[in-house]
């Protein structure tokens, strides 16, 4: 029985996507801030999308546990 279209998993699987494409976005606006010779306002972005990443990881592993539990 396939899951319902607006269940936890899907929902929060729809945010985890969405957090990659600002991360990606915000990746090429960095690239477009440090071209200009704005370094530290580069790293400072950096350092914000480091954390983007690492959270993104445990969202991932969540989202696999909830899907697994779901079809268990």
């Amino acid at each position: 029985m396939p899951a319902p279209e607006y269940s936890l998993p899907d929902v929060l699987e729809r945010m985890y996507h969405n957090q990659l494409a600002l991360e990606a976005a915000l990746m090429e606006l960095t690239l477009l801030v440090e071209s200009q010779g704005h370094a530290e306002v580069g790293d400072n972005i950096r350092t914000a999308l480091d954390a983007i990443g690492e959270n993104a990881g445990h969202i991932n592993q969540g989202l696999a546990r909830l899907k697994s539990q779901g079809t268990a």
